[in-house]
């Protein structure tokens, strides 16, 4: 049979699941949270919006909505010309500053030893700002592929003062992005309606999926911390995001709040280690054998919805 699809059709449908219809209810006293952290801060400048102008629209975003994020910097982006003003304007604003490492590398446990120089060479860059804690997330949120390297990392960052900093709402976010920069280099003059439209709902996609495992697993919602990326869909939609989640009955948690709960502390015995923490909860339950693809999140997920949209 042929199915043919409609380029309008999808984006009100995905522009309806970011506005207001189909909206799970919470008991009041269970109602999920969510805290913003963001990875990477990559500055350079993009289409529409230079690098430290998109921050400063991150940052007023949070400011408008009364609630303060997390910004887990890896180290190889940091530099003399803009990073200072940015992270000093992060740790002015009260909001959180962790390690993402220097080089962004993917752990696969093999050189625990070097991976932790390579957090140590990140901290001496963050430590002198006072929004600098010693929370530490995973670049790609990998773990490590065995117990051996896994867990000699984990005992290694405790020996240095760190706890982890996990993802318990993943996204594609920076694929979005990449679409969307694509695009615009392309074509300057391109509507952003359906891009906007695609990473909201993409987001409540996400975010309600993770969350019901939350909830099937814990038995009631959390504070969760959604993962985003220092780039120009977050800076020119972070704002809505905020008032999506707000106006569907969500918590705007502060990211420290969010990353102190217990629930967030807890380290599960999976391998590969990593993915979303409530992806790991569900693993090591072995309830969900075969029902959890992995990656958790990736463009592949993504690419045929785009597509189809044209975007």
């Amino acid at each position: 049979m042929n199915l043919t699809i409609s380029r309008r059709h999808l984006l009100q449908t995905l522009a309806a699941g970011a506005a207001i219809g189909g909206v799970p209810t919470y008991a009041r006293d269970r109602t999920p949270g969510i805290a913003i952290t963001i990875d990477d801060f990559d500055l350079a400048d993009t289409p529409l919006i230079s690098g430290l102008a998109r921050d400063a629209a991150i940052r007023a975003a949070l400011r408008s909505h009364g609630v303060k994020g997390a910004g887990f910097v890896a180290g190889k982006f940091v530099d003399a010309e803009k990073s200072p003003h940015v992270l000093a304007a992060w740790s002015s604003d009260g909001h959180m500053l962790g390690n993402h490492s220097f080089s962004h590398p993917y752990f696969d446990g093999s050189d625990p030893a070097a991976e932790m120089a390579d957090i140590l060479k990140c901290e001496a860059l963050l430590a002198p700002y006072p929004g600098f804690r010693k929370a530490f997330r995973y670049p790609y949120l990998a773990e490590g592929n065995t117990r051996a390297g896994r867990d000699a990392l984990r005992r290694l960052l405790r020996e240095h003062g760190y706890r982890p900093a996990p993802v318990t709402i993943d996204t594609s976010d920076w694929y979005i992005d990449q679409r969307l920069t694509t695009r615009l280099k392309e074509a300057p003059a391109t509507d952003l309606s359906g891009y906007r439209a695609y990473w909201l709902a993409h987001l409540w996609d996400r975010a309600t999926y993770y969350d019901g495992l939350a909830r099937a697993l814990l038995g009631h919602s959390i504070s969760h911390t959604i993962l985003l990326h220092h780039r120009l869909t977050t800076g020119l939609f972070l704002d809505d995001g905020l008032t999506m989640f707000r106006d569907r009955g969500w918590r705007l948690v502060d990211a420290s709040t969010a990353l102190a709960t217990p629930e967030l502390q807890r380290q599960y015995d999976v391998v590969p280690a990593g993915q979303s923490l409530m992806w790991a909860a569900a693993k090591a339950s072995g309830r969900y054998e075969g029902k959890l693809r992995y990656p958790g999140e990736d463009d592949r997920y993504e690419k045929p919805g785009m597509d189809a949209l044209g975007l």
